[in-house]
């Protein structure tokens, strides 16, 4: 089993990605314990970003344009696939991404 993590994003758009081979890894029990755990059809992708012709007022504008550079994630392991707005990375998705970091020594 493998899990793959992409990032893009940011002022300058560069991509990173992750991987772990769990089958590899020491604690494989632990991980594929907690990749089944993980709320993977929870994640909706119902609200595309908005065109900005959408916004009457400059305001509203403003405040889209603040978001442009956030990261998304990517977060693959098959079957499951899911995409995370930077706001959106939190709880259990963080712990996800800080573990498939650390293992390719990031922290």
């Amino acid at each position: 089993m493998k899990v793959i993590v992409s990032r893009s994003g940011g002022t300058a758009g560069i991509r990173l990605t992750w991987e772990v081979r769990v089958d590899e890894q020491s604690d494989a029990l632990s991980w594929a314990d907690f990749l089944s755990s993980l709320p993977w059809n929870d994640v909706t992708d119902d609200e595309p970003p908005p065109d900005l012709a959408d916004f009457a007022d400059r305001d509203a504008l403003a405040d889209r344009s603040a978001r442009v550079d956030r990261y998304v994630y990517r977060i693959r392991c098959a079957p499951h696939e899911v995409v995370l707005a930077e706001p959106e990375v939190n709880g259990p998705w963080r712990d996800l991404i800080d573990r498939v970091q650390a293992a390719n020594g990031r922290y």
